[in-house]
């Protein structure tokens, strides 16, 4: 685990985190409001579908990420009340999650990771993406969260006017595939049981991606192993992170 921060460090951290957190989350709501509101339902208007749809996903997963770096305290070093308010906002958007819920099951899987008391690992399915998957959700995703997401499709449609067309397709379909490339990149690829044994105690392996790949599939959170080794790393430092775990330190 990499060593404690300087005050100098934590401050650029807090600023270069926060300042990602915001695009990210700027960019979400813009672009879900135009999408759910304001994008025609029309055949002209559904000929953008195969490019709003992976956007929308894709920044979707920068909430969970954000929000991931937030129950690290890694967003913010030092300082958890901004850590908190970033990590209820982004779990909120992302699937009305609450932070304060989720996060002793996060730290769960840390303790525990790859063994019957991780709350990310399915001990009956380690290596059948489906039904550990189907598990997984049935774990996070209860009746306050489904209470949450039906109350603000049923306010987005009778009170505000959307299009029960527009939010299927440019929310709840994001949402899922959001879930399912969260899972497959940062928890299923990484945790799942292969013939070569893990590497350490950590039980959790990285994808051998390029950066942009990386980026593009998971926010970098695919490079697990090196998470597991320095949860406090933010995940846009993760690709350095591993770079210098792979490079040998000069004598």
């Amino acid at each position: 685990m990499k060593g404690m921060l300087s005050t100098a460090e934590q401050r650029r951290q807090t600023a270069v985190g926060l300042a990602l957190a915001s695009v990210i989350v700027a960019a979400f709501l813009a672009l879900h409001v135009y999408a759910v509101f304001f994008h025609p339902w029309t055949s002209a208007g559904l000929l953008w579908a195969p490019l709003l749809v992976p956007v929308l996903t894709w920044l979707s997963v920068g909430l969970f990420i954000v929000a991931h770096d937030a129950m690290h305290g890694s967003l913010a070093p030092g300082r958890p009340a901004v850590n908190r308010f970033w990590g209820r906002l982004t779990l909120l958007l992302y699937a009305g999650f609450w932070m304060d819920r989720l996060s002793p099951k996060h730290f769960d899987h840390h303790r525990h990771v790859g063994t019957e008391r991780d709350p990310d690992f399915s001990a009956d399915h380690p290596t059948r993406f489906l039904p550990w998957y189907l598990s997984f959700m049935r774990r996070y995703f209860g009746w306050r969260e489904a209470a949450v997401i039906t109350a603000v499709v049923w306010t987005y449609v009778l009170l505000l006017g959307a299009n029960i067309g527009n939010v299927l397709l440019y929310w709840a379909l994001p949402a899922i595939l959001s879930s399912v490339q969260l899972f497959f990149f940062g928890t299923f690829l990484p945790h799942r049981h292969e013939e070569q044994a893990f590497a350490d105690h950590h039980r959790s392996r990285t994808n051998d991606f390029g950066w942009l790949a990386s980026l593009l599939t998971c926010f970098h959170f695919g490079y697990h192993h090196e998470h597991h080794l320095s949860p406090n790393t933010p995940w846009w430092r993760l690709p350095r992170y591993r770079r210098d775990l792979r490079e040998p330190r000069q004598a």
